[in-house]
């Protein structure tokens, strides 16, 4: 049966029902998002690497397989990226950094490597911000990605290669990691799905020096809820199956606002909007009049990745796979790793010390509510070669002023997503759900019901 949509439009869980059903192949699909790929690339500058002839043959592997009756499972032979800050063996890996000319992988990380053993089809590596520490994608490599919605704004970061690409149709479902917002900010930029998962839920292993510690994960986005899930049951340790999870009538405490910050005018109205869906789908729905309990892991977060970045400058042979030369860091990245070695141990302790703090208080306020909704970012996005929007709502911010919602969820290892729900300005928008550790499939649950009512896909114009 011929499919109702060009196969780049197709979601991974449509692809694999069109491999099931010999509608069309893996080789197909390869080509179809190879090709919008090449189409679309030119005026985003989201894929920076490319192993077509690799591709190919995977795809032709899974091809045989789903012949015979023995694939691999549902995201055998769907076309994938993969965030350039993960291993891919065989492939150069950036970082968006000079420092790192000539590296190239001898092993798959572990993540990857999970999805390759699924029959996922990698076909490339995807842009980010060097050393993935800022909230745009642009670093001295590669230049700046564009947001397919307006190529000339960003998808935000540091995921925003792997956002740009799936949401212009590229591929389906690219892999990217999370240390501040990193896979929540980019999906809501661009109308896409982007989980965080748990702590510990993702194992890592054979990858980059963790500047970030445990505090990053590995994640996909996606256009789907499902997909989502989907890729989470192949990464994830103990992730439930998509079509096993059931959304409860749930306690929802809806935070339209951290302390004081400033959040756009139109984003705030349509995440007021899509609160009042969730009480209209029978969850039980609270809206909390202030929330202070971030702000101190907030002020302190830009640290962690400061004094991790520092500590690679003085130990670059923990990059043991290749060359690695901190004289070539680009001058933002020259700044953070000389504050990194400038902060003191006690600024160190005082930002884990608060984490705690926050995690405790947020236990306890997960007795009371079974999930967090707030926006995913305070910002619609903003001109693609600056670091963060200076203005917000009319007043002024700073670096993270728009990621304000992101960092607790990583300071706490809690799961979160973040669903589009609406556009301004021809813009997409994006809410997050928070839920209390270790709610990954809960969070699914509830999501998939959010979608089913209110859809979302649909492509930019490009």
């Amino acid at each position: 049966m011929k499919p109702s949509a060009p196969l780049w439009q197709l979601t991974a869980t449509q692809l694999a029902a069109g491999f099931r059903d010999a509608a069309f192949t893996p080789p197909q699909a390869l080509e179809a998002c190879l090709a919008r790929s090449a189409e679309v690339n030119p005026r985003l500058n989201a894929l920076v690497t490319l192993d077509a002839e690799d591709a190919k043959h995977a795809a032709e592997q899974s091809s045989a397989r789903w012949r015979a009756g023995r694939a691999l499972g549902p995201l055998d032979g769907v076309p994938f990226t993969i965030k350039d800050n993960l291993q891919v063996r065989g492939l150069p890996t950036h970082w968006g950094s000079r420092a790192l000319a000539g590296f190239v992988a001898e092993r798959d990380e572990l993540p990857v490597a999970k999805l390759r053993e699924a029959g996922a089809v990698i076909f490339g590596k995807t842009n980010v911000p060097e050393f993935t520490m800022q909230g745009y994608t642009d670093n001295p490599v590669f230049g700046a990605t564009g947001n397919p919605w307006n190529p000339a704004l960003t998808p935000g970061g540091s995921s925003g290669g792997a956002a740009a690409l799936v949401a212009a149709g590229g591929c389906p479902v690219a892999l990217g990691t999370d240390g501040g917002g990193s896979i929540r900010r980019p999906a809501s930029h661009t109308n896409l799905v982007g989980f965080k998962p748990s702590r510990g839920r993702v194992p890592r292993g054979d990858g980059l020096p963790p500047i970030f510690l445990e505090f990053e994960v590995a994640g996909p986005l996606a256009r789907s809820v499902h997909d989502v899930a989907a890729v989470m049951q192949v990464i994830g340790d103990g992730t439930v199956p998509p079509t096993q999870q059931i959304a409860a009538r749930s306690r929802i405490l809806y935070i339209p606002r951290f302390a004081d910050h400033p959040v756009d005018p139109q984003i705030a109205r349509l995440t007021d909007e899509a609160a009042q869906r969730f009480e209209a789908l029978g969850h039980e729905l609270t809206t909390a009049e202030g929330f202070e309990l971030a702000e101190a892991v907030n002020q302190r977060w830009p640290l962690l990745s400061q004094v991790g970045l520092a500590w690679l400058a003085e130990h670059p042979q923990a990059l043991r796979d290749g060359p690695f030369d901190p004289v070539l860091f680009g001058p933002a990245m020259q700044a953070n790793a000389e504050a990194g070695r400038q902060a003191s141990a006690r600024a160190l302790f005082e930002l884990l010390f608060e984490t705690e703090r926050l995690r405790a208080a947020l236990a306890r306020l997960f007795e009371r509510h079974d999930f967090l909704l707030t926006p995913a970012a305070a910002a619609l996005p903003w001109p693609a070669g600056e670091t963060h929007p200076t203005r917000i709502a009319g007043r002024e911010v700073g670096p993270r002023g728009h990621a304000v919602f992101a960092a607790f969820v990583n300071a706490t290892g809690l799961p979160a997503i973040a669903l589009p729900c609406g556009f301004a300005q021809g813009l997409p928008v994006g809410l997050q759900l928070v839920a209390r550790e270790g709610g990954d499939d809960a969070l699914f649950a509830l999501a998939r019901t959010f979608e089913h009512a209110h859809p979302w896909q649909r492509f930019p114009t490009l």
